[in-house]
């Protein structure tokens, strides 16, 4: 009997009691994927006898060291597999790679069985899954609505129970868009959580590998799986953990923001999740859209549509009527824009970053609807650039602010149509997010997937973690004021240097005090610093004491981290002497004493 829903939990509980088998899933979702009446769904798919294989050599003594034993899932068809093509949806374009993509080898080694390669809009340029020359894969709940994009078949296979989970990539929506048409859960991951060595880019500096499932907590359970460095990728990162308070501040659209293109069934599942979201005990805020409108409209509007460009120059030049008409003219339209122009986009999206981060900074994460509305596949193909910029509309910002969120089912309008919302929150805050989205996933009772069924593993709240705080100054290990630390526990994390761009001064004070500064365009050794950690409740009481000039703000480290840690205020620098040359305040100290 197969488990109902498909999550990860309640199979390896049907695996532990002996009611199911590997090859017995695996045989049941071969053939559910032979008679799905959408063929578009994949591209490719292994010999069967191949999965069958995988899936008897499965130990089942590995159940207790695999997290993801025997557990089949789909991978969209810009990933590479061993030996499978990977086409980005493009034929022409199509090389056949020896080994598999980072994300992919570590699911594999988690006991992962790969069933297939998925379709996607071609190149992943696109929010509708229509732009595909395999076909265009459909809502799992209507034959004639768009099953959303760029990851279409991806978010179909879960959709309609082929798989238990699937891959997609993330780079203006896609990751969140599919999950919102097919009722399911879509995890965009902070940029570089998941490598993406091995994944045919979109936008390099932007693309997220995205986890499609049934229930919140299988999705941090891929995540898992799945993250961490990896050297063949530079954009990937080490995983750290932003934990947001169980009882959260979130923030709502304000009315002359709520743009729902006339869907007011749209709008009124919105208003329920909203509603719902209070009814948890959340604290709700409405904050100002602009700036995310504005970033979000930069993504395709301006010149980073070049970095698509860039993706597939070589191909491009050579075969560009090889790629599909929509698809070729937006990247085609890369070619009208300068480096001059990039670099005014970029200085543009930078002004705006600080306006939206003015607006972060008074909640602890978004509550946004997925996309505006829902369309027919006739209407995406007779008005396929407006119509797929009305998709992104409140998608296209996250990864430009360098943000994580999760898409989890919000409801059906009357014609039994599915949407979604999106909770967005700071980068690598995802098990809180996800925490969120199970809870409110689990109130607003739409289920999950075609059937609609009920998720049954449920995500606690993260612990709370430390923070972490820079100190520069009489703070620092042996210094006079260290003790203030000591009493509240704190423990020396590291020794360490800011950015080169900070500047060390002693303030004309008795006695004197340092004061750290950032000087932009300044290029120094960085200066010796100390990050320690506190639980929230002493960071709390340690930041209340602190006197005047000195205040807590972001440092910028050598590795690039950001932490909170003593800057001063600006009146107080005037008079202050330049100490920078001494490299620290324990050197500065040394030198005066001599």
């Amino acid at each position: 009997m197969i488990p109902h829903p498909l999550e990860i939990s309640t199979i390896h509980a049907a695996y532990r009691n002996g009611s199911l088998t590997p090859v017995q899933l695996v045989t049941e979702l071969l053939a559910r994927i032979e008679a799905y009446p959408d063929k578009a769904v994949f591209i490719s798919r292994p010999n069967d006898n191949l999965i069958l294989a995988e899936a008897t050599a499965l130990e089942p003594a590995d159940l207790d060291i695999l997290p993801l034993f025997g557990i089949p899932y789909v991978v969209k068809d810009n990933i590479d597999v061993a030996g499978m093509p990977t086409t980005a949806g493009c034929p022409e374009f199509a090389y056949t790679p020896a080994v598999d993509a980072t994300a992919v080898a570590r699911l594999r080694a988690a006991g992962a069985i790969l069933l297939g390669k998925t379709n996607l809009d071609q190149f992943a340029t696109g929010l509708n899954g229509t732009r595909s020359p395999h076909g265009a894969p459909r809502s799992v709940f209507h034959p004639d609505y768009i099953s959303g994009g760029s990851s279409s078949g991806s978010a179909v296979a879960v959709g309609a129970g082929l798989a238990v989970f699937s891959l997609g990539t993330d780079t203006a929506g896609s990751g969140r868009v599919p999950a919102a048409f097919n009722n399911i859960i879509g995890l965009k991951p902070t940029i570089g959580r998941i490598p993406t060595t091995g994944v045919v880019p979109a936008c390099k500096s932007l693309d997220c590998i995205s986890i499609f499932t049934n229930c919140a907590a299988d999705a941090m359970a891929v995540l898992h799986a799945a993250e961490g460095p990896d050297a063949g990728d530079a954009y990937s990162r080490a995983v750290t953990t932003i934990t947001l308070p169980e009882k959260p501040r979130i923030g709502i659209l304000r009315a002359p923001d709520r743009d729902f293109a006339g869907d007011t069934a749209a709008a009124a599942l919105y208003d329920a999740a909203i509603a719902q979201a209070a009814v948890l005990g959340w604290e709700l805020a409405a904050f100002d859209y602009t700036p995310f409108r504005d970033i979000a409209a930069a993504l395709y509007g301006g010149a980073f549509v070049a970095e698509r460009l860039a993706a597939i120059k070589p191909f491009f030049k050579t075969s560009a009527a090889r790629i599909h008409p929509v698809v070729r003219a937006i990247i085609a339209g890369a070619e009208k824009f300068s480096a001059a122009d990039a670099f005014a986009d970029i200085y543009r999206i930078q002004a705006l970053r600080r306006t939206a981060q003015a607006e972060l900074a008074k909640v602890d994460a978004l509550l946004l609807p997925t996309t505006p509305t829902i369309f027919t596949v006739s209407q995406m193909l007779d008005h396929p650039i407006a119509a797929n910029a009305e998709l992104g509309l409140y998608t296209n910002f996250v990864n430009l602010l360098d943000l994580a969120a999760i898409a989890l089912p919000a409801g059906f309008r009357p014609d039994g149509l599915p949407l979604g919302v999106t909770l967005i929150g700071p980068g690598f805050s995802e098990a809180s997010l996800a925490a969120y989205a199970d809870t409110l996933h689990i109130a607003l009772a739409t289920g999950s997937g075609k059937d609609r069924a009920i998720p049954q593993s449920r995500l606690a709240p993260p612990p709370a973690q430390d923070l972490k705080l820079v100190v520069a100054g009489a703070h620092l290990s042996g210094m006079v004021l260290n003790h203030e630390l000591t009493a509240l526990d704190a423990k020396l994390v590291s020794s360490t240097l800011t950015a080169p761009d900070y500047k060390l001064f002693a303030l004309p004070t008795t006695p004197p005090k340092p004061g750290l500064a950032r000087t932009p365009g300044f290029a120094g050794a960085g200066i010796a610093v100390e990050v320690w950690s506190l639980s929230p409740e002493n960071f709390g009481r340690f930041v209340a004491a602190l006197p005047t000039p000195m205040g807590i703000g972001k440092v910028t480290l050598a590795d690039g981290s950001e932490h909170p840690g003593f800057l001063c205020e600006a009146y107080a620098l005037e008079g202050a002497k330049d100490i920078t040359h001494h490299g620290g305040w324990r050197a500065f100290r040394a030198a005066m004493a001599k």
